[in-house]
């Protein structure tokens, strides 16, 4: 009778235990590393430390002082790592948005294709997340830039593109869809060297403002090397963009 009973009770305790809310995850930073590394492989732990620093996520912390993360702040990061990588933007304008997010208002102005939470990110990013890492052939960036063979021959004769080994990032992806418009409009690659030396000044100049912080060794140095650098390269291309503005308004007038 006690082993009925007992079997009953084994019965009770594993429907009741099924029934009840699994508990949030918690995780450590090398289990929060091991989630993003696929999608930011780059990603480090002095990343995310710098990203604490910065408020843009406020990780638990145990009595011993270790931080606890939870899915929500691995979202939330890579809400932040797909909008700096994807869209370029700033550190302080992603923290905008979160702190929009935060009151429970939807931040205005977001990127195409980005919605806040639950997951913090679009099923369209959170696609483009899983496809980011790869390197594309020739004839792949072919056919998804609608690029001739002839135009890419072109693209790395006169080195707005390059390739790695015979592959071919995202980046070369994004000058090859931009070429394949100018040259709707009569603008050939060889016509378009001087954007190539204007972009490798810029970098020049770029480089020289954050060459303090990154020739630091440590991580946290390192990330806001990066995120300076990311800041200049954002207030560059205004610059530029507000001068050809300029230019082009003074033919209207």
């Amino acid at each position: 009778m006690s082993l009925q009973n007992n079997a009953r009770r084994t019965l009770h305790d594993a429907s009741t235990a099924a029934a009840r809310p699994a508990a949030s995850a918690v995780l450590n930073i090398g289990e929060v590393l091991a989630r993003l590394t696929d999608d930011f492989p780059s990603m480090k732990a002095s990343k995310i430390r710098f990203l604490e620093e910065k408020g843009l996520i406020t990780p638990r912390r145990t009595a011993a002082g270790y931080r606890q993360y939870a899915e929500s702040d691995v979202e939330r990061l890579r809400f932040v790592l797909a909008l700096q990588r994807d869209h370029y933007m700033p550190l302080k304008v992603i923290k905008d948005y979160l702190d929009t997010i935060d009151r429970g208002e939807r931040p205005e102005n977001l990127p195409p294709g980005v919605v806040p939470g639950p997951r913090m990110v679009s099923e369209e990013v959170a696609a483009k997340l899983q496809r980011r890492g790869r390197m594309l052939t020739a004839e792949q960036l072919r056919a998804e830039s609608g690029a001739s063979a002839e135009l890419l021959e072109s693209l790395l004769s006169f080195g707005l593109v390059s390739a790695d080994e015979g592959r071919f990032d995202e980046h070369a992806l994004r000058v090859a869809r931009a070429c394949v418009q100018l040259e709707g409009h009569g603008l050939e690659p060889r016509h378009l060297r001087p954007f190539q030396a204007a972009a490798e000044r810029e970098f020049g100049l770029v480089e020289r403002a954050v060459a303090p912080l990154a020739s630091r060794r440590d991580g946290s140095s390192q990330a806001r090397a990066a995120e300076a650098a990311r800041e200049i390269s954002e207030l560059c291309l205004g610059l530029h963009s507000a001068l050809v503005q300029g230019r082009i308004a003074r033919m209207e007038s």
